[in-house]
């Protein structure tokens, strides 16, 4: 880890490191005895727990962020079956993307070793990942049915309707990760979450594009695809060079990483602006998919920088 991120965690692993050693000069006190290896060697295994800790909560907060862009995946890829873009491929995406949300859902509940997720590390995120679950639960069958074939009228505008409170309470759920890093490692947890947003956002323009484009409240979609782009744009540019919320980058492999992103957002931009012809339909379907692998390629990296 270098630059401006490198000195976040220093002050925490300090203030441990300082309450080791007030108990340890306790214990002494009392008469126990700790030779200097031993001393090392507690030091040791316990700075290792703070770091696993942290690498643990780092995954959590991406991979939470991660449910966010789900939700709006499953439902763009539902909404590409209704237009007749790739639909066979895509009822197979939306019912992958379907297993992958409950499953990960389970695992920052529950765990999952293969995630590398450790349980919800407090009952205030588990309560509300139970709210996402209970919204959840309404939500799949519609996946479920568009998976079937059926993308009737009725269920695509329940779709329409029911993805925007299970991303709104997932939502929730990530910023309460976020919260769970105290102040010490804030700054960083806050760029994971809103680097992961991005993730979402690019599906979520998607998405309000094919509504415009199945006429499902064009106009309103209109104004919430205008939104999302500029959300998308300001937020790319805060996570560079920084702005009043986020620290500039300083890290050069991030930055590279983020120039690419902004090379594909350069392409893709333009294509939200134009009528929905069959062939910017799948262009549209083609170009959001590495914005959205590049994009999840920088969270990664600002993940594994903590």
């Amino acid at each position: 880890m270098s630059g401006r991120f490198a000195r976040l965690r220093l002050p925490f692993r300090s203030y441990v490191s300082s309450f080791l050693m007030a108990g340890m000069m306790i214990a002494l006190a009392k008469g126990a005895v700790f030779p200097a290896r031993a001393q090392a060697d507690i030091m040791s295994q316990l700075n290792a727990i703070v770091e696993q800790s942290s690498a643990e909560l780092a995954v959590q907060i991406n991979l939470s962020g991660r449910q966010r862009m789900l939700t709006q995946k499953m439902s763009k890829e539902a909404f590409l079956v209704a237009l007749g873009v790739d639909p066979e491929e895509n009822r197979q995406n939306a019912a992958r993307t379907a297993a992958l949300f409950e499953r990960t859902l389970k695992g920052l509940m529950q765990g999952d070793e293969a995630l590398k997720l450790a349980p919800a590390p407090n009952e205030k995120i588990l309560a509300q990942l139970k709210k996402v679950e209970g919204l959840w639960r309404r939500f799949k069958p519609l996946i479920e049915k568009v998976a079937a074939g059926d993308v009737s009228r009725p269920v695509l505008e329940r779709i329409a309707k029911e993805n925007l409170p299970l991303l709104a309470e997932m939502n929730k759920a990530v910023k309460l990760f976020e919260k769970a890093a105290g102040t010490d490692t804030a700054e960083l947890a806050l760029v994971i979450n809103l680097s992961g947003r991005q993730r979402m956002l690019t599906q979520k323009m998607t998405k309000e594009y094919l509504l415009v484009a199945l006429k499902i409240e064009p106009e309103k979609n209109r104004q919430n695809l205008a939104r999302t782009m500029a959300l998308f744009e300001t937020t790319l540019k805060g996570l560079k060079d920084g702005n009043d919320i986020l620290p500039p980058t300083k890290d050069p492999k991030i930055r590279a990483q983020l120039d690419k992103v902004f090379s594909l957002w350069g392409q893709f931009k333009p294509l939200l602006s134009r009528p929905a012809t069959p062939e910017n339909l799948k262009a549209i379907a083609r170009l959001n998919l590495p914005l959205l692998a590049e994009m999840n390629r920088a969270v990664k990296m600002y993940e594994e920088s903590w």
